[in-house]
């Protein structure tokens, strides 16, 4: 049997609602709704139904109405209700309260407990510092987490490319780039800063390790000597990771190297770390402050730096280590955006730049197999891609923690991570991005 419900009734059904935008609002005029249809729709359901439609529009109308429309005069066009002049709606831009709007001032409030600016730390020393850059980088100086509305960054992120003192195994997305340089660092590079677009060149002297080579510590400097030459950008100078090799190495990197102000990577906890901010001090370098994923090691370590071993602060710069992507990114994002956040709110030990080991990316299987070990899994398509990306997602996840520095390998992914990078701080207008372009013969 056909279910009818004249307009009063729907009015003290809705009014029963206790909806607060109805307060006032009568609808006038009668006539019978059919709530069961040709189809013989539930009449409890057609209620339910009825009644959740009715909120929506009722809540929207008085949105519309807040924003000037006459919403009371659509209703009543609408369903021929009478008692409402029907007028022509005015022009939303001509209505007092969209003026109102448009005309308003919106500002984006400050976090109240962000009030340490993080340390500034130039790289490099041109000629007028009496070194022989032609230009120095300084990264640091926030006051607020990056790309925020509430604090402008001083200075964009920079990237600084890897180059080995001797050929190493590399995925082949990787090595295809160097096969012509790979024998010797200097040309390498002078590669990544003339065709890759380095910001800095990261110069590694894994061939100094007593299990590889054990090249003497006179040997690698001269190294260095060789790369200062070739490239004039600021430069970062790495040991084996031996702990026993690499203090007497960074030593004498940092004595041919005098006046350049380059980084001294690294000095950790587990390692001779007196000898190397000695080093630094002495020759007036930075010393890049290495931990492993852990925020109270990285403030003893740089504690110690300052306190025991006079370290300035304008020299000392954070690595608290990169996990790639599918291998505790999430950990190493937590860490880094912890230790930035505790240096903006006040805590002296951790207000300094960081640096991230990007190419620990690369150390992922995902970034350089063909495809998975497991047969019942799905396709990882062309890992010439794929390697970039692993970088890429990588390098940017932890720009977003704070991150003011990448050590990199990929010039793809250097590229790609430098574009979005300053977009996003402002430095160069948005541009779609097309990796495809940038893989070059791999593809």
């Amino acid at each position: 049997m056909t279910q009818k419900m004249k307009l009063t009734q729907l009015t003290e059904m809705l009014q029963e609602l206790n909806i607060e935008s109805l307060e006032g609002v009568t609808i006038e005029g009668d006539i019978e709704l059919n709530i069961t249809g040709g189809g013989g729709l539930n009449p409890a359901l057609a209620y339910a139904l009825g009644s959740e439609i009715s909120q929506i529009s009722l809540h929207m109308a008085n949105i519309g109405r807040m924003l000037g429309f006459p919403a009371e005069q659509l209703f009543a066009s609408a369903f021929g209700m009478s008692g409402v002049p029907e007028t022509q709606a005015p022009s939303l831009g001509t209505t007092p309260r969209m003026q109102e709007l448009l005309a308003s001032k919106f500002e984006v409030a400050r976090m109240s407990n962000w009030n340490n600016p993080i340390q500034e730390v130039t790289l490099g020393a041109t000629s007028a510092d009496g070194g022989s850059r032609k230009n120095t980088v300084t990264i640091g100086g926030e006051n607020a987490l990056p790309y925020y509305f509430d604090a402008s960054m001083p200075h964009r992120n920079y990237v600084t490319m890897d180059v080995f003192d001797m050929p190493i195994g590399m995925a082949k997305a990787v090595k295809s780039n160097y096969d012509d340089v790979i024998n010797d660092p200097a040309e390498w590079a002078k590669k990544v800063v003339r065709d890759f677009n380095a910001d800095m060149v990261t110069i590694h002297l894994i061939s100094t390790d007593p299990l590889i080579k054990d090249t003497s510590a006179r040997d690698a400097a001269k190294v260095v000597e060789d790369v200062l030459q070739a490239v004039d950008v600021p430069i970062v100078i790495g040991g084996s990771g031996n702990p026993e090799k690499d203090p007497e190495v960074l030593e004498k990197a940092a004595e041919v190297a005098a006046g350049e102000r380059v980084l001294l990577a690294s000095a950790s906890l587990n390692l001779d770390y007196e000898r190397i901010a000695r080093a630094a001090v002495e020759h007036g370098h930075v010393v890049l402050s290495w931990t492993q994923l852990e925020i109270n090691a990285q403030k003893e370590l740089n504690r110690k730096l300052m306190k025991q071993c006079k370290v300035p602060r304008d020299s000392i710069v954070m690595d608290p280590t990169t996990a790639a992507l599918g291998y505790g990114l999430d950990y190493a994002y937590t860490n880094m955006e912890r230790i930035r956040l505790a240096g903006l709110m006040g805590d002296d030990e951790l207000t300094f730049p960081m640096s991230s080991g990007t190419t620990n990316a690369w150390g992922a299987r995902e970034s350089w197999m063909v495809a998975s070990p497991l047969k019942q899994d799905s396709d990882w398509g062309p890992r010439e891609y794929r390697g970039p990306i692993w970088e890429i997602v990588t390098g940017l996840a932890l720009s977003l923690a704070g991150n003011d520095m990448f050590m990199m390998m990929h010039p793809t992914s250097v590229q790609v991570l430098k574009e979005i990078t300053q977009t996003l701080y402002g430095s160069i207008e948005a541009e779609e991005l097309d990796i495809s372009n940038w893989i070059g013969a791999e593809v």
